[in-house]
This record gives structure tokens, C-alpha cells and sequence, in this order.
């Protein structure tokens, strides 16, 4: 069985080097397929690795700078995931983080997911996108900002992660 699963991970491993995946992949191979696609989390500070970590929410100035969203950070194989969501109280507003920090540096970090706004500041606005995003903080503020302001339509979006 040890040998299956080395030769199961050297042919998934050379299916990723090529960009090509067997389609019937399930349970603990699909798992171990996830877990070797994504890099470890590059963690250049600790201290700043601990405040992210212990993050006090976010925010998007289009739905509230006083009542803020969840920021959570699970780590998972050396992976930190970073999952957030602000709703607006009385609207349909929303904001929604999904994806892995690719890297944590003294006063910043990359996170490689979807950031997601809608219905604000008005109704209608979608904006969606999947990448590599940058946050940092600047000014000696407390909290890291997102870099890319005018990603979809033009607005600037401010989403700060609070620390």
C-alpha cells in the first residue's frame, strides 16, 4: 500500500508539472491532490504571522467602518487560509474574502483567492475577481489595507483587515 501511495504521488505530481489531472480523484487522494498544489505559506515575520492571525475584522467603507466583518485565518498543512465576510445590517450589501495567504512579510501579506463585493455602494454592483492581492500597512495605521483600490469598476474599495 506505501508504495501505491508513492507511485499514486509521483504520477499526481507529474500531472501537475503538466497541468493535467485524472478526473476520478476522490477522498484521501483528491486531499492529497489540494494539499500538493497549494506552497506553504511563506512567514517571513512571526510577530506579524501572530497579529494576522489574531486580526480584530474587516471592513469595506461602502457598507461599515464601525461595525466590522469577520477576518478568520485557519492554517491547514502549512497553508493559511483566509476567509472573511462583512454584511451590510440593514441592505443587501456584502463583502467576502476566500483563499490562501501566499505570504506573510513584516507589514504586509499576499493573498491568492476571490474577493467578492456586491450591492454596494449600490444595488447592482458586482465586482468579482481571482488573483494574487497585496495588503499592507501604511502610515503606522492598524490595520492592513488591500493595495488594488480601483480593481473593477472604477469606485476605490477600501477593505481593511484591523489588527
Amino acid at each position: 500500500m506505501i508504495k501505491f501511495r508513492r507511485s499514486l504521488a509521483s504520477l499526481l505530481s507529474a500531472c501537475l508539472a503538466i497541468g493535467v489531472l485524472p478526473a476520478a480523484l476522490h477522498g484521501e487522494d483528491r486531499a492529497a491532490v489540494d494539499s500538493a498544489a497549494v506552497p506553504a505559506t511563506r512567514i517571513l515575520d512571526e510577530s506579524a504571522a501572530n497579529r494576522l492571525l489574531s486580526n480584530k475584522g474587516l471592513t469595506l467603507q461602502w457598507i461599515d467602518w464601525d461595525h466590522r466583518g469577520t477576518a478568520t485565518i485557519s492554517r491547514q498543512s502549512g497553508v493559511w487560509k483566509l476567509h472573511g465576510r462583512q454584511a451590510e445590517a440593514n441592505g443587501p450589501g456584502l463583502l467576502a474574502l476566500d483563499g490562501n495567504i501566499t505570504e506573510i512579510g513584516a507589514d504586509y501579506f499576499t493573498f491568492q483567492g476571490r474577493i467578492s463585493i456586491t450591492d454596494t455602494p449600490d444595488t447592482a454592483r458586482i465586482c468579482s475577481a481571482e488573483k494574487t492581492w497585496h495588503f499592507a500597512i501604511t502610515q503606522n495605521r492598524r490595520y492592513y489595507r488591500l493595495r488594488e483600490f480601483e480593481w473593477c469598476d472604477e469606485l476605490t474599495d477600501y477593505v481593511d483587515i484591523y489588527f
